[in-house]
């Protein structure tokens, strides 16, 4: 019994070690990237200009970074079916109403969507307004973005993605796209995976999350990473069959339309390539998850407040992952998408899960 005690004791001692060493590192992480932005405040730039531009990188590489032929265009010479190849290609009948070049743009207008509804956490918001919504809550919250990870989850969130890059399988010489990647913890590991014959890319939607990951990879020496504004929904700026691996880590769930994110990532992977999702699910213990629930929102947003200023951001980061489908439903949105032996990984009793899926 003594020698169970003392290995009990070894193990919660080795993991509060973990959960400390992680929370100081980011404190530091953290002060290093805020005095990064702080000295470059004084600069006039404008934020597209640090990130990569599809028609500046490399000729010839193959990850997906040339501009993704406008489909307009592709249908004027097809004047019986003029929908198509747009319809084929997405799965959707109506031709967009932006130009998929500028991918950052809202693919949902109340002229292609009306006056349809989608959820914003609890709330219900009409489609063309939830992508700003999202924008406002990231934007908020990015230069606290990773102290409040580690703070939030007590450093596991580390533990989480690690076992997400335990199952990916990648190699040197491979293509990884990040969606979603916001400050990079995955894209970081996966630059080390790839080597420098590797390629990553770390795409987000929003330009103060991404511009956080720049400062923190470059000053990391990642010297192999892209950064590109991209909407998950459309990834328009990566071509076909582009990526060996895709990821997108707690982002899932803030997307307008996962079913057309989904049909998107499918687009850009290659045959053979996988996707993982690592994102908050449904705990699979009912006293687990009536827990997890007074702690979501009763702590999340304290926390938000003292160390963001910002609760009611973390207000919405709980309701929407309470909106977010349960397991079950997600694998079988991948296999609709098109995306074979799926599967799923609960971690920390289904509080998190990690979603993997192939395309044949």
């Amino acid at each position: 019994m003594s020698q169970s005690n003392n290995q009990n004791n070894d193990t919660a001692s080795l993991q509060n070690k973990l959960v400390q060493d992680t929370i100081d590192h980011t404190h530091q992480n953290n002060a290093q990237v805020q005095q990064s932005l702080q000295s470059n405040s004084a600069k006039q730039t404008v934020l597209n200009d640090q990130f990569s531009d599809v028609n500046q990188l490399p000729a010839g590489t193959p990850q997906g970074q040339q501009t993704t032929r406008p489909y307009a265009a592709q249908t004027e010479s097809n004047s019986t079916q003029p929908t198509q190849d747009f319809e084929n290609f997405t799965g959707q009948r109506d031709l967009p109403r932006f130009n998929p070049k500028d991918d950052i743009n809202n693919p949902h207008t109340p002229d292609t969507d009306g006056l349809e509804e989608t959820h914003f956490g609890y709330k219900k918001v009409k489609k063309a307004e939830k992508q700003a919504k999202v924008a406002d809550v990231f934007t908020s919250v990015a230069k606290k973005y990773d102290i409040m990870n580690d703070l939030m989850s007590f450093g596991i969130h580390r533990l989480w993605k690690r076992y997400t890059i335990s199952l990916s399988g990648v190699r040197a010489g491979q293509h990884v796209l990040d969606i979603a990647g916001g400050t990079g913890d995955l894209a970081k590991a996966f630059s080390r995976e790839v080597g420098r014959n590797g390629r990553v890319v770390l795409s987000d939607i929003n330009a103060a999350m991404l511009d956080v990951g720049r400062e923190r990879l470059i000053n990391a020496g990642c010297n192999n990473v892209d950064f590109v504004l991209a909407n998950a929904e459309t990834l328009a700026p990566f071509e076909d069959e582009s990526f060996d691996l895709l990821t997108i880590s707690f982002g899932l769930r803030n997307v307008t339309d996962k079913d057309a994110a989904l049909r998107a990532m499918y687009r850009v992977l290659k045959p053979g390539g996988r996707l993982l999702i690592l994102e908050f699910s449904k705990p699979i213990f009912e006293p687990l998850s009536k827990a997890y629930d007074l702690y979501s929102f009763t702590a999340l947003p304290l926390m938000g407040k003292i160390v963001a200023n910002d609760s009611e951001s973390y207000q919405y980061l709980a309701e929407s992952i309470r909106m977010h489908p349960d397991q079950q439903t997600l694998k079988n949105m991948m296999e609709n998408a098109g995306f074979v032996n799926c599967d799923y990984h609960n971690l920390t009793a289904g509080i998190v899960a990690v979603h993997r899926g192939f395309k044949k």
